[in-house]
């Protein structure tokens, strides 16, 4: 692509490095507002009440036919994305719907989600071969399983697509959220299907309901491949860090 040498388009103002920073300053207000506003919107998730699935539901998987209980893969939370990848849609069968891929392309190590009893999966009505054809071509690793009954018209995923979590209580499962069009843009990242899930977070500083799991901030991360061998407790080195993070 060419860039035109010159920007024939109208600019903010150019400034001085003092009047730049003072710009900087009064819009971080503004974004710190916003932050605590998402924090309070997340807040207000973790209170919503639960829908339980009577229902069940049988989908194709690589190892064989699993349950929606099946994909929680043993944890207590899961978030199942809907991704459009069958006969019919755009790019089929060399592709998945541009979107989904768009937001597949920007997945982080699921390593950190499952640190958090979470698990997460996508699901379409493709094939498991034309599936693990297209995870191979894209260089996708995340769980992909195959709908094979109403799951998509019961959970409001039948004509595009759409996030919903789901919380575990034994062998009883609970719908607790579901969010699709635009809001499927802030996910993708390991913050925002957590924030989108039941127990959030799981840190101190969130406003969670009395009883529900939380530690201090930061000090549960880890290398994505030293979660199963980390100790009970956070290697004393990043504590460290952190506390000196948090004291400045």
């Amino acid at each position: 692509m060419n860039t035109p040498n010159t920007l024939n388009m109208k600019t903010p103002p150019i400034v001085s490095p003092e009047q730049w920073e003072a710009a900087r300053l009064q819009l971080l207000v503004k974004e710190k507002e916003l932050t605590r506003a998402r924090d309070a919107m997340a807040a207000e998730r973790r209170r919503m009440p639960w829908l339980a699935v009577e229902k069940k539901y049988e989908f194709d998987g690589p190892n064989g036919k699993a349950s929606l209980l099946d994909l929680f893969d043993g944890r207590r939370q899961l978030v199942v994305y809907r991704a459009f990848f069958e006969p019919g849609v755009f790019g089929w069968p060399d592709h998945a719907c541009r979107g989904c891929s768009f937001g597949a392309d920007q997945l982080g190590h699921l390593s950190h989600l499952n640190a958090r009893d979470t698990t997460l999966v996508y699901a379409s009505r493709a094939p498991q071969t034309d599936i693990a054809r297209l995870k191979t071509r894209m260089g996708w690793d995340m769980p992909w399983f195959t709908i094979t009954d109403s799951f998509d018209s019961d959970f409001g995923v039948n004509e595009w697509h759409g996030t919903n979590v789901f919380f575990r209580d034994g062998d009883r499962v609970f719908r607790t959220y579901f969010i699709n069009n635009r809001g499927d843009e802030a996910m993708a990242t390991t913050w925002s299907y957590l924030d989108a899930t039941p127990l959030g977070r799981q840190e101190e500083w969130e406003d969670s309901p009395e009883g529900y799991p939380q530690t201090p901030p930061y000090k549960w991360w880890n290398w994505h491949d030293e979660y199963a061998t980390a100790a009970a407790s956070p290697d004393a080195r990043w504590v460290k860090v952190i506390n000196n993070a948090l004291a400045t």
